[in-house]
């Protein structure tokens, strides 16, 4: 009589890009940070914190969660962040947010501050999702934040902290954060070329040092004579040297825009 075959169990289902708290696993609690903003030429930055809890995170990956440049640009990667948006600030325990004008950019960045100026925002953010999460008796278990070099120095000032580069491809709290953030700095973009469409026509290239955003600012020099009021000062800008000389806040910024450039 031939032996009767042993049914082999199911394989698992394979997690999404960041979901790692399911099932029996205990149902964690990650507070992500991400910024958006940090290079452009043009107009503020924006930090976000954002905190998922395991079964969240795994939920919003299978909505599609990932890193918010992953969209790509224009209007129908806005649109699918806004959508993500309003979904995160609906599931998420916490979300907080800070803007950051280019004027208080310049004044860090010509003192070589862009980097303390993140974390001391960051730092708030994380103080107040401490304190209101605590009163409601939510405890964080990590806190993981985008910049491993940036972010190190707050390993001693916050217990289970984390700072990784490309945090926010691995970490669905990260990601989060970098979405909102995106999309409060999409909108805020939005509305200053709304200001200049009307007698410079589409402009593109979200205010990033790119070759879009450098034609419509070199239109707008060659008409008045002088860099749009939310233009940042300490950045370089070569390309309208020759309509109205150099025109960047001097400072020890040099590394900075090596940076970015790379």
């Amino acid at each position: 009589m031939p032996k009767a075959r042993t049914k082999k169990p199911p394989l698992p289902k394979k997690p999404g890009a960041f979901a790692k708290g399911t099932g029996s696993f205990p149902n964690r609690l990650t507070l992500g940070v991400d910024e958006a903003g940090r290079g452009p030429a043009i107009g503020p930055m924006v930090m976000a914190v954002v905190a998922l809890d395991s079964r969240t995170a795994a939920s919003l990956t299978r909505a599609g969660l990932c890193d918010s440049k992953t969209y790509g640009a224009g209007e129908d990667a806005h649109a699918i962040r806004c959508a993500l948006d309003k979904m995160i600030r609906a599931r998420a325990k916490f979300v907080a947010t800070e803007e950051v004008e280019h004027t208080v950019i310049d004044e860090r960045v010509s003192r070589g501050e862009l980097n303390v100026l993140e974390r001391e925002i960051a730092t708030r953010l994380i103080e107040k999702a401490q304190l209101e999460l605590g009163a409601a008796d939510i405890s964080i278990d990590k806190i993981i934040a985008d910049g491993k070099r940036m972010f190190a120095p707050l390993c001693g000032r916050f217990e289970r902290f984390e700072s990784h580069d490309r945090a926010e491809e691995k970490h669905a709290s990260v990601a989060a954060a970098s979405v909102v953030a995106k999309v409060i700095r999409d909108d805020r973009f939005n509305q200053i070329k709304s200001q200049y469409e009307v007698e410079l026509g589409p402009i593109m290239g979200g205010g990033y040092a790119n070759a879009a955003t450098r034609r419509w600012i070199r239109a707008y020099v060659e008409r008045y004579g002088k860099l749009p009021c939310e233009a940042r000062l300490s950045w370089p800008h070569p390309y309208v040297i020759d309509l109205i000389g150099d025109v960047q806040l001097k400072g020890p910024q040099g590394e900075l825009f090596a940076e970015l450039e790379a």
